[in-house]
Order: C-alpha cells, then sequence, then structure tokens
C-alpha cells in the first residue's frame, strides 16, 4: 500500500505515459478529456441542432471508458488510497492564501472557499463557476482540445498546434495566479 500512496516517481511514470502513448498512436487514438463532451452531446442527439455534433460517437466509446476509468479511480483515490487530506505546499504558499482569507491552506485537497457549498450560496462564486465554466468551454473548444489533450497526446505526436496551445496555458496560469487570484480573492 506504501508504494501505491505516495507519488511515482518520474522514471516510473514517465515510461508507463509512454507506453500509453504509443499505444495509442499506434491504435490511431488521440486521448483528450473534453473530446468527450462532444461525443455525449452528439449521444443525447446534439446532431439534430448542430453539424458539429453529426459524427459516428461509437467510435469515440473508448474515451468514454477512460473518463469513466478516471471518475472511478479518483473516487477510490480519494476515499481509500490516501494517506491523509492534508497536501504538501510551501509556507510562502500557505502565507499568501491565509492572507487572502482562505482557512487552513493545504489542509485539504480542495479549499472549502472555492469549492464547498458556501460557494454555491454566494453570489460571487456561483458568478466565477459560471464564468469560469464559460471560459474554459470556449478555450477548450477555440483551442481544439483541452490541456490533457494538447499535452499529453499532441505534444506526444509532435504537433505544433499542440505546442503554442500549452504555451498559452502556461502563460494563462501565469496571469491567473499573479494577476487575477489576487484581485478575485
Amino acid at each position: 500500500m506504501d508504494l501505491i500512496q505516495q507519488p511515482w516517481p518520474w522514471y516510473v511514470a514517465g515510461p508507463l505515459l509512454t507506453l500509453i502513448m504509443f499505444s495509442l498512436l499506434i491504435a490511431g487514438k488521440n486521448f483528450g478529456m473534453s473530446s468527450n463532451l462532444r461525443t455525449m452531446c452528439s449521444i443525447s442527439g446534439g446532431g439534430k441542432f448542430s453539424d458539429f455534433f453529426r459524427f459516428n460517437w461509437k467510435e469515440q466509446t473508448w474515451n468514454l471508458m477512460v473518463v469513466l476509468g478516471a471518475i472511478i479511480g479518483g473516487f477510490f483515490a480519494a476515499n481509500f488510497l490516501s494517506a491523509t487530506d492534508s497536501v504538501d505546499i510551501s509556507e510562502q504558499t500557505k502565507a499568501a492564501l491565509t492572507s487572502a482569507q482562505f482557512e487552513n491552506p493545504g489542509a485539504a485537497y480542495l479549499p472549502a472557499k472555492l469549492y464547498g457549498l458556501e460557494a454555491l450560496t454566494s453570489v460571487k462564486g456561483i458568478l466565477l463557476l459560471i464564468i469560469g465554466g464559460l471560459l474554459i468551454g470556449f478555450g477548450s473548444r477555440y483551442a481544439g482540445g483541452c490541456t490533457s489533450g494538447h499535452a499529453i497526446s499532441g505534444l506526444s505526436n509532435l504537433q505544433i498546434p499542440s505546442l503554442i496551445a500549452v504555451i498559452g496555458f502556461f502563460i494563462g496560469g501565469l496571469i491567473m495566479t499573479h494577476l487575477l487570484f489576487p484581485i478575485l480573492f
């Protein structure tokens, strides 16, 4: 159990990820999570309203199994394989989060201020969820994929658009962390 509960070193996780990506490349598949939304909309009949959702979704059922596996695996990891709920973050990060009125930073993976029920009962929390969801949805569609699709699958296939998208993700993350986050919180 100790082996499973600890972070795996790069020399184990990296080759495993390489093996998975090589298998997908041989099978002619592209990995990415945001493409599953298109598949679910197609299954739900979205093709009646938009040509974008009119495709053979049955060819993408393997990727839906990836999502199901991520959900089930995440549940088991969080509830049965986590040694503790606390997160190892630096003292500097804890101090910054405390000054932004986050209670007990590092005590849990998801801070209650952002992910608790109180976020759904405040106007600010609801606006952050709606605007953030719209921006993520628009960004994923505009970039032609999400962070997992571009950073893992696209870069491993040496796709220049994925490199550009990943650079954009990092720039966006830096802007959010250093400029927008202090304003919002």
